[in-house]
């Protein structure tokens, strides 16, 4: 192309400054458009009058959450790529290859109120309020436990970073088998179920402080919630008591509601001790929370003796 020709294609020009040339199109309208009118977009740039009709499309709740997350820097995320779910999905699928080879696995990671009591029926093995999440009943308990963990976690661990999200795993899990040693004594649990709970809590808690729609994952969590109560309602009619009915299908309802409750308690106060200079505040918090699950067990142990 001669220089006359290269002058006389406005393609060449940005159509805002006809006078400067550029080589980069709007993403959307594919109009030339030079450094000054660039706005860095998902993909690619966009033009001013792109980017106006974009902002009129953007929800309420969209605007309403770009407002409380602009007010003030936030502490860095991670990189977006769940590792810590990784990671976890692969400690419990080991451990549950463990469970199937060795006989003892399982009778020593399991949760039973009587071993968080002391001077009671068995010794004192605390670390069973944890490891009750690595172990499961079965290979669709575990698949589907984990599959549930994979599809949070991908959303929820690159909101918080690597080791928020693990801590709310855990304290989660911590306030599962403590609601399990309240309203449940004597009982045998296992599988993550308590932290699942919790990671849905806290995704709740956190979507509704920053705006977005939450109304699914209510539903989602009422339904898995009540689903054992339906099953076990259904199962009763005609044929038994509804407390028979429920521990007959196995699912420890405690686990999930303490789990849920932590959980909801722990995306509070993330959502509200977000900035950098809240990061003290946020770590006290947090071993307050977990202070105060230990410090529930108290009541089974002088209740329940």
């Amino acid at each position: 192309m001669t220089t006359d020709a290269f002058r006389r294609n406005s393609d060449n020009f940005c159509y805002r400054h006809p006078d400067r040339v550029s080589f980069v199109l709007c993403q959307r309208c594919l109009r030339t458009i030079c450094p000054e009118c660039q706005t860095q977009g998902a993909v690619g740039v966009i033009c001013p009058e792109c980017m106006k009709d974009q902002q009129k499309a953007v929800s309420e709740s969209q605007r309403k959450a770009e407002r409380r997350w602009s007010r003030s820097q936030p502490m860095a995320l991670s990189d977006g790529r769940p590792y810590a779910t990784y990671g976890i999905v692969l400690v419990t699928a080991i451990v549950y290859v463990l469970q199937l080879l060795i006989p003892f696995v399982e009778p020593w990671l399991a949760f039973n109120s009587l071993f968080v009591m002391p001077g009671g029926q068995a010794p004192v093995q605390p670390w069973r309020l944890i490891t009750v999440l690595f172990v499961h009943a079965s290979l669709w308990h575990v698949a589907l436990n984990m599959l549930a963990l994979w599809m949070i976690g991908k959303i929820l661990e690159p909101m918080l970073g690597h080791w928020r999200f693990v801590v709310l795993y855990f304290l989660a899990g911590l306030g599962g088998s403590v609601a399990v040693a309240l309203l449940a004594p004597g009982v045998w649990v296992v599988g993550a179920s308590g932290a699942i709970f919790g990671l849905f809590g806290a995704l709740l808690v956190i979507g509704r402080h920053i705006g977005a729609d939450i109304r699914r994952i209510a539903i989602v969590i009422a339904i898995n919630f009540a689903w054992p109560f339906i099953y076990a309602l259904v199962s009763s009619i005609g044929r038994g008591s509804f407390s028979d009915a429920l521990a007959a299908i196995s699912i420890s309802w405690q686990a999930h509601l303490g789990g849920l409750l932590v959980g909801g308690l722990v995306g509070f106060i993330f959502s509200r001790t977000r900035r950098r200079e809240q990061r003290a505040t946020q770590i006290w918090l947090l071993v307050a929370v977990a202070l105060g699950c230990i410090a529930l067990l108290a009541i089974p142990a002088l209740v329940y003796r």
